[in-house]
Protein backbone atom coordinates (compact mmCIF):
# COMPACT_ATOMS: atom_id res chain seq x y z
CA UNK A 1 0.00 0.00 0.00
CA UNK A 2 1.20 3.42 -0.55
CA UNK A 3 3.23 5.49 2.44
CA UNK A 4 1.40 8.16 3.77
CA UNK A 5 3.58 11.46 5.19
CA UNK A 6 3.57 11.22 8.71
CA UNK A 7 4.68 13.47 11.40
CA UNK A 8 6.94 13.28 14.42
CA UNK A 9 5.40 12.26 17.60
CA UNK A 10 5.70 13.74 21.00
CA UNK A 11 4.45 12.00 24.60
CA UNK A 12 3.97 12.08 27.86
CA UNK A 13 3.91 9.92 30.77
CA UNK A 14 2.50 9.44 33.44
CA UNK A 15 -0.23 12.15 33.17
CA UNK A 16 -2.70 11.33 36.50
CA UNK A 17 -6.13 11.51 36.86
CA UNK A 18 -7.67 11.59 40.09
CA UNK A 19 -10.04 7.87 40.50
CA UNK A 20 -11.31 7.90 43.80
CA UNK A 21 -12.71 4.68 44.79
CA UNK A 22 -10.59 2.82 42.41
CA UNK A 23 -7.43 2.50 45.19
CA UNK A 24 -5.09 4.20 42.81
CA UNK A 25 -5.32 7.36 40.72
CA UNK A 26 -5.30 5.97 37.09
CA UNK A 27 -1.70 6.95 35.29
CA UNK A 28 -2.05 7.63 31.29
CA UNK A 29 0.04 7.81 28.48
CA UNK A 30 -0.35 10.68 26.03
CA UNK A 31 0.79 10.75 22.75
CA UNK A 32 0.50 12.80 19.44
CA UNK A 33 1.74 14.12 16.40
CA UNK A 34 3.74 17.07 16.93
CA UNK A 35 2.14 19.52 14.18
CA UNK A 36 -1.86 18.94 12.80
CA UNK A 37 -5.06 19.95 14.75
CA UNK A 38 -8.82 18.17 15.29
CA UNK A 39 -6.75 15.30 15.75
CA UNK A 40 -9.08 12.31 16.32
CA UNK A 41 -8.56 10.61 19.73
CA UNK A 42 -7.92 6.93 20.03
CA UNK A 43 -8.43 5.26 23.39
CA UNK A 44 -5.89 2.41 23.67
CA UNK A 45 -6.45 -0.15 26.13
CA UNK A 46 -3.97 -2.88 26.86
CA UNK A 47 -3.65 -6.62 26.89
CA UNK A 48 -3.36 -8.41 30.54
CA UNK A 49 -0.49 -7.54 32.31
CA UNK A 50 1.11 -4.74 30.08
CA UNK A 51 0.52 -1.21 30.92
CA UNK A 52 0.55 2.21 29.15
CA UNK A 53 3.99 1.76 27.70
CA UNK A 54 3.19 -1.12 25.64
CA UNK A 55 1.55 -1.48 22.33
CA UNK A 56 4.39 1.19 20.79
CA UNK A 57 4.10 -0.09 17.19
CA UNK A 58 0.68 0.65 17.02
CA UNK A 59 0.02 4.26 19.34
CA UNK A 60 3.21 5.57 17.72
CA UNK A 61 2.20 4.61 13.95
CA UNK A 62 -1.05 6.39 15.20
CA UNK A 63 0.18 9.01 16.25
CA UNK A 64 1.96 9.91 13.57
CA UNK A 65 -0.78 9.69 11.19
CA UNK A 66 -2.75 11.90 12.84
CA UNK A 67 -4.42 10.65 15.83
CA UNK A 68 -4.00 11.78 19.55
CA UNK A 69 -3.06 8.41 21.19
CA UNK A 70 -4.84 7.63 25.02
CA UNK A 71 -3.24 4.80 27.00
CA UNK A 72 -4.48 4.20 30.11
CA UNK A 73 -2.68 1.45 32.92
CA UNK A 74 -5.53 -0.39 34.20
CA UNK A 75 -5.12 -2.41 37.46
CA UNK A 76 -3.73 -5.77 35.99
CA UNK A 77 -1.18 -4.34 34.67
CA UNK A 78 2.04 -5.97 35.68
CA UNK A 79 3.72 -2.65 37.11
CA UNK A 80 0.66 -1.91 39.66
CA UNK A 81 1.69 -5.87 41.07
CA UNK A 82 -1.95 -5.93 42.59
CA UNK A 83 -1.86 -9.22 44.40
CA UNK A 84 -4.58 -11.92 43.25
CA UNK A 85 -6.58 -11.80 46.58
CA UNK A 86 -6.79 -7.79 46.44
CA UNK A 87 -10.35 -7.42 47.25
CA UNK A 88 -10.83 -5.62 43.55
CA UNK A 89 -9.46 -8.43 41.34
CA UNK A 90 -13.47 -10.00 40.82
CA UNK A 91 -14.13 -6.54 39.27
CA UNK A 92 -11.24 -5.59 37.63
CA UNK A 93 -13.04 -6.58 34.41
CA UNK A 94 -15.74 -3.48 35.06
CA UNK A 95 -12.57 -0.92 36.43
CA UNK A 96 -10.97 -1.40 33.32
CA UNK A 97 -14.07 0.08 31.59
CA UNK A 98 -14.41 2.59 34.05
CA UNK A 99 -10.97 4.08 33.14
CA UNK A 100 -11.56 4.26 29.42
CA UNK A 101 -14.71 6.26 30.05
CA UNK A 102 -12.76 8.10 32.58
CA UNK A 103 -9.84 9.08 29.98
CA UNK A 104 -12.84 10.06 27.47
CA UNK A 105 -13.75 12.04 30.89
CA UNK A 106 -10.36 14.01 31.51
CA UNK A 107 -9.71 14.81 27.58
CA UNK A 108 -9.25 18.64 29.50
CA UNK A 109 -6.52 17.57 31.64
CA UNK A 110 -4.75 14.95 28.79
CA UNK A 111 -4.98 17.82 26.57
CA UNK A 112 -3.39 20.55 29.07
CA UNK A 113 -0.44 17.64 29.90
CA UNK A 114 1.40 17.54 26.62
CA UNK A 115 2.89 21.11 25.39
CA UNK A 116 1.65 22.22 22.69
CA UNK A 117 -1.73 20.12 22.34
CA UNK A 118 -4.21 22.36 23.81
CA UNK A 119 -6.91 22.99 21.22
CA UNK A 120 -5.98 20.01 19.29
CA UNK A 121 -7.75 17.64 20.05
CA UNK A 122 -11.48 16.86 18.04
CA UNK A 123 -13.69 15.96 20.40
CA UNK A 124 -16.61 15.09 18.17
CA UNK A 125 -14.17 12.08 16.47
CA UNK A 126 -13.13 9.57 19.56
CA UNK A 127 -12.34 5.52 18.40
CA UNK A 128 -11.89 2.78 21.38
CA UNK A 129 -9.10 0.14 20.60
CA UNK A 130 -7.89 -2.61 22.18
CA UNK A 131 -6.21 -6.43 22.31
CA UNK A 132 -7.02 -9.12 23.73
CA UNK A 133 -8.13 -8.01 27.43
CA UNK A 134 -8.22 -4.66 26.51
CA UNK A 135 -10.47 -5.43 23.41
CA UNK A 136 -13.32 -7.03 25.64
CA UNK A 137 -12.55 -3.60 27.91
CA UNK A 138 -12.80 -1.56 24.67
CA UNK A 139 -16.12 -3.90 23.09
CA UNK A 140 -18.14 -2.95 26.34
CA UNK A 141 -18.01 1.01 25.26
CA UNK A 142 -19.36 0.06 21.81
CA UNK A 143 -21.99 -1.92 23.62
CA UNK A 144 -21.23 -5.54 23.99
CA UNK A 145 -22.57 -6.61 27.69
CA UNK A 146 -22.30 -8.94 29.27
CA UNK A 147 -24.76 -12.17 30.70
CA UNK A 148 -25.26 -13.33 33.64
CA UNK A 149 -25.84 -17.11 34.90
CA UNK A 150 -28.90 -17.22 33.56
CA UNK A 151 -27.94 -15.38 30.22
CA UNK A 152 -30.03 -12.17 30.69
CA UNK A 153 -27.68 -9.03 29.85
CA UNK A 154 -26.37 -6.66 32.38
CA UNK A 155 -25.67 -3.32 31.93
CA UNK A 156 -25.33 -1.39 29.53
CA UNK A 157 -21.49 0.55 29.60
CA UNK A 158 -21.62 1.73 26.06
CA UNK A 159 -20.70 4.93 25.10
CA UNK A 160 -22.72 7.44 23.14
CA UNK A 161 -19.08 9.86 22.61
CA UNK A 162 -16.88 6.69 20.86
CA UNK A 163 -18.29 6.47 17.44
CA UNK A 164 -15.75 3.44 15.85
CA UNK A 165 -13.62 0.85 17.48
CA UNK A 166 -10.30 -1.65 16.62
CA UNK A 167 -10.80 -4.57 18.55
CA UNK A 168 -7.61 -6.75 18.27
CA UNK A 169 -8.22 -10.91 18.82
CA UNK A 170 -11.25 -10.39 20.62
CA UNK A 171 -12.00 -13.11 23.21
CA UNK A 172 -15.85 -14.91 22.04
CA UNK A 173 -18.57 -16.34 23.04
CA UNK A 174 -18.63 -17.73 27.27
CA UNK A 175 -20.58 -20.70 28.43
CA UNK A 176 -19.70 -23.65 26.80
CA UNK A 177 -16.72 -22.60 24.73
CA UNK A 178 -15.18 -21.71 27.41
CA UNK A 179 -12.10 -24.20 29.05
CA UNK A 180 -12.74 -24.76 32.55
CA UNK A 181 -9.78 -23.25 33.26
CA UNK A 182 -11.56 -19.85 31.79
CA UNK A 183 -14.88 -20.35 32.94
CA UNK A 184 -14.04 -21.09 36.89
CA UNK A 185 -11.28 -17.80 36.65
CA UNK A 186 -13.07 -15.66 34.29
CA UNK A 187 -16.79 -15.67 34.75
CA UNK A 188 -17.09 -11.76 33.24
CA UNK A 189 -16.32 -13.53 29.99
CA UNK A 190 -19.36 -13.98 28.76
CA UNK A 191 -20.08 -11.46 26.26
CA UNK A 192 -23.26 -10.74 24.65
CA UNK A 193 -22.24 -9.07 21.05
CA UNK A 194 -26.09 -8.46 19.80
CA UNK A 195 -25.70 -4.98 21.69
CA UNK A 196 -22.29 -3.91 20.10
CA UNK A 197 -23.84 -1.70 17.64
CA UNK A 198 -20.93 0.95 17.26
CA UNK A 199 -18.74 0.47 13.71
CA UNK A 200 -15.32 -1.90 14.90
CA UNK A 201 -13.05 -3.46 12.89
CA UNK A 202 -11.97 -6.47 14.49
CA UNK A 203 -8.75 -8.42 13.82
CA UNK A 204 -8.13 -12.21 14.25
CA UNK A 205 -5.38 -14.78 13.75
CA UNK A 206 -6.39 -17.61 11.80
CA UNK A 207 -3.76 -19.92 14.10
CA UNK A 208 -4.55 -17.74 17.67
CA UNK A 209 -5.30 -21.60 19.47
CA UNK A 210 -6.03 -20.16 22.98
CA UNK A 211 -6.49 -21.66 26.38
CA UNK A 212 -9.22 -20.20 26.90
CA UNK A 213 -11.41 -21.63 24.82
CA UNK A 214 -12.89 -25.44 23.64
CA UNK A 215 -12.69 -23.76 20.30
CA UNK A 216 -10.47 -22.84 18.01
CA UNK A 217 -8.59 -19.52 16.02
CA UNK A 218 -12.47 -18.92 14.97
CA UNK A 219 -13.35 -17.86 18.41
CA UNK A 220 -11.78 -14.58 18.14
CA UNK A 221 -14.04 -14.24 15.49
CA UNK A 222 -17.25 -14.32 17.37
CA UNK A 223 -17.51 -10.36 18.25
CA UNK A 224 -17.52 -9.82 14.01
CA UNK A 225 -20.42 -12.85 13.61
CA UNK A 226 -22.54 -12.69 16.26
CA UNK A 227 -22.98 -8.23 16.74
CA UNK A 228 -25.20 -6.02 14.67
CA UNK A 229 -24.02 -3.17 12.46
CA UNK A 230 -21.12 -1.94 10.28
CA UNK A 231 -18.21 -3.88 11.03
CA UNK A 232 -15.27 -5.47 9.10
CA UNK A 233 -13.14 -8.60 9.95
CA UNK A 234 -9.33 -8.96 9.32
CA UNK A 235 -8.35 -12.30 9.18
CA UNK A 236 -4.24 -12.55 9.45
CA UNK A 237 -2.79 -15.89 8.18
CA UNK A 238 -0.65 -17.34 10.32
CA UNK A 239 -0.70 -15.41 13.39
CA UNK A 240 -1.11 -15.83 16.57
CA UNK A 241 -2.00 -14.30 19.38
CA UNK A 242 0.21 -11.02 19.34
CA UNK A 243 -0.78 -10.68 15.53
CA UNK A 244 2.94 -10.47 14.63
CA UNK A 245 4.07 -8.56 17.35
CA UNK A 246 1.42 -5.68 18.44
CA UNK A 247 2.80 -5.48 21.85
CA UNK A 248 5.97 -4.69 21.04
CA UNK A 249 9.01 -5.71 19.45
CA UNK A 250 10.86 -8.64 20.53
CA UNK A 251 9.07 -9.11 23.78
CA UNK A 252 8.52 -12.37 25.50
CA UNK A 253 4.60 -12.60 24.53
CA UNK A 254 5.39 -12.39 21.13
CA UNK A 255 5.55 -15.62 19.90
CA UNK A 256 4.53 -15.42 15.67
CA UNK A 257 7.41 -12.54 15.29
CA UNK A 258 6.81 -10.66 11.61
CA UNK A 259 7.17 -7.55 10.71
CA UNK A 260 5.70 -8.07 7.63
CA UNK A 261 2.24 -8.58 8.54
CA UNK A 262 2.86 -6.14 12.14
CA UNK A 263 3.16 -3.23 9.20
CA UNK A 264 0.12 -4.95 7.73
CA UNK A 265 -1.71 -3.97 10.38
CA UNK A 266 -0.75 -0.91 11.42
CA UNK A 267 -1.34 0.80 7.93
CA UNK A 268 -4.76 -1.19 7.83
CA UNK A 269 -5.74 -0.18 11.03
CA UNK A 270 -4.99 3.54 10.39
CA UNK A 271 -6.52 3.51 6.98
CA UNK A 272 -9.64 1.92 8.74
CA UNK A 273 -9.49 4.85 12.10
CA UNK A 274 -9.63 7.48 9.26
CA UNK A 275 -12.17 6.35 7.60
CA UNK A 276 -13.88 5.85 10.50
CA UNK A 277 -13.52 8.89 11.75
CA UNK A 278 -13.72 10.98 8.71
CA UNK A 279 -16.82 9.64 6.90
CA UNK A 280 -15.69 10.34 3.11
CA UNK A 281 -12.70 9.64 3.40
CA UNK A 282 -11.40 7.06 1.24
CA UNK A 283 -8.34 5.26 3.19
CA UNK A 284 -10.30 2.31 4.02
CA UNK A 285 -11.40 1.28 0.37
CA UNK A 286 -8.26 2.07 -0.72
CA UNK A 287 -6.36 -0.24 1.89
CA UNK A 288 -9.11 -3.38 0.90
CA UNK A 289 -8.68 -2.73 -2.37
CA UNK A 290 -4.71 -2.96 -2.67
CA UNK A 291 -4.90 -6.25 0.40
CA UNK A 292 -7.50 -7.98 -2.68
CA UNK A 293 -5.06 -7.11 -5.25
CA UNK A 294 -1.57 -8.25 -3.74
CA UNK A 295 -0.52 -11.64 -5.23
CA UNK A 296 0.48 -13.12 -1.95
CA UNK A 297 -1.46 -11.17 0.44
CA UNK A 298 -0.94 -11.50 4.00
CA UNK A 299 -4.93 -11.68 5.16
CA UNK A 300 -8.59 -11.31 4.22
CA UNK A 301 -10.76 -8.59 4.61
CA UNK A 302 -14.41 -9.57 5.08
CA UNK A 303 -17.23 -6.91 6.07
CA UNK A 304 -20.67 -5.79 5.64
CA UNK A 305 -22.77 -2.32 6.14
CA UNK A 306 -25.53 -2.04 8.95
CA UNK A 307 -28.38 -3.31 6.86
CA UNK A 308 -26.75 -6.91 6.45
CA UNK A 309 -26.11 -7.25 10.10
CA UNK A 310 -26.86 -11.13 10.42
CA UNK A 311 -26.27 -13.70 13.40
CA UNK A 312 -26.85 -11.99 16.37
CA UNK A 313 -26.28 -13.49 19.62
Amino acid sequence: MPATPTAPVVSVRPVVLPAPGRGQDLQVRVSAPATGDRLPVVVLSHGHGWSMDGYAPLADHWAAHGFAVLQPTHLDSRTLAVPADDPRTPHIWRIRVEDLRRVIDGLDVLEAALPGLTGRLDRDRIAVAGHSWGAHSASMLLGARILDAAGRPGEDLSDPRVTAGVLLALPGAGGQDLSPFAAEHFPFMNPAFAYMTTPALLVAGDKDDSPLTTRGPDWFTDGYHHSPGDKSLLTLFGAEHTLGGVAGHQVAETTDESPERLALLQQLTTAYLRSALHPGDPAWPAARAALESAPHPLGRIDGRQAEQATGRR
